[in-house]
């Protein structure tokens, strides 16, 4: 597995295994068991996505030593604030059933994500987590962020995909030492993507799947993604990315299908700030 350096040291593999909409805890725990035998090594998970205990169970019932696994999870938009913030991490902590969490992402860019952000800098200076980062931060949104905190976000999780590229936000990363990593580097499967004419033809040549192409066109832009299967054989298959590689001419075959805007979610738009705020994960 190759991966990518945090701006504090941290290895980040460049493929992990995510488990958003993965909520019936018996096929989450056998999806996390099939990952690990397959050999992924980070986990990404959530407060919002109801299974952090199905994760840590399966983590820790298949047995490798505690430093060779990284999980990933995150605060969601209710639990923004600096006290609600350490209540709502001690929550996720105890559901997955560890002493420290790898990485630790404000979910949404709403809220009071700035109180958020202060507590999460303490725990981070306490060593509970080893790395803290964003989500789904729009470039003004993450340069603020960067501007008026102690401590830079060291990773802004955002969607990223063939339809979806995310030049500008790439470039404000890279300006503040910032490493993306791409949730939904399939597009949720809009578009028949697994079956795009541009990316078959050049899965062909390679005899490789249109997935492959996918994270391996992720790979060599230098961003980790988080692809989300539950299917054994696909998990295999979406790890077995590093024996090709994309020439140039197919790398700019594959830019040309960006459509330069969500089709999933906006979150410029006011209607995404309404919905997300009024989603409540606890009472």
């Amino acid at each position: 597995m190759q991966s990518r350096t945090l701006y504090n040291g941290v290895e980040l593999p460049m493929i992990g295994y995510g488990t958003f909409q993965i909520r019936d805890s018996g096929e989450c725990e056998q999806c996390v068991a099939d990952a690990l035998a397959a050999g992924y090594r980070l986990f990404d998970t959530a407060a919002s996505y109801e299974n952090e205990a199905a994760v840590g169970a399966a983590l820790r019932r298949f047995g490798l030593p505690r430093e060779e696994w990284l999980v990933t999870t995150k605060l969601w938009v209710q639990d923004a604030g600096y006290d609600d913030t350490l209540r709502a991490f001690d929550r996720s902590r105890e559901a997955l059933g560890v002493e420290h969490i790898d990485l630790y992402l404000i979910h949404q860019p709403f809220g009071d994500y700035y109180g958020a952000w202060r507590a999460m800098e303490r725990l981070y200076r306490e060593g509970a987590v080893r790395a803290i980062g964003v989500s789904n931060f729009t470039p003004e949104r993450l340069v603020d962020l960067c501007m008026n905190q102690e401590i830079k976000p060291m990773v802004n999780q955002i969607e990223i995909h063939p339809f979806y590229q995310q030049w500008q936000a790439l470039r404000v990363m890279e300006d503040y030492g910032v490493v993306p990593q791409a949730w939904g580097p399939f597009s949720e499967a809009q578009k028949d993507i697994f079956n795009h004419k541009t990316l078959a033809g050049i899965a062909g040549r390679h005899g490789k799947t249109t997935a492959q192409v996918i994270l391996r066109w992720h790979l060599q832009r230098g961003i980790p993604t988080i692809p989300k299967t539950v299917r054994r054989e696909r998990m295999e298959e979406n790890l077995d990315v590093f024996d090709f590689a994309l020439t140039d001419k197919e790398m700019e075959r594959i830019a040309a299908m960006d459509i330069g805007h969500s089709e999933i979610i906006d979150h410029r738009c006011f209607c995404t700030a309404r919905q997300l705020n009024s989603v409540k994960i606890h009472g």
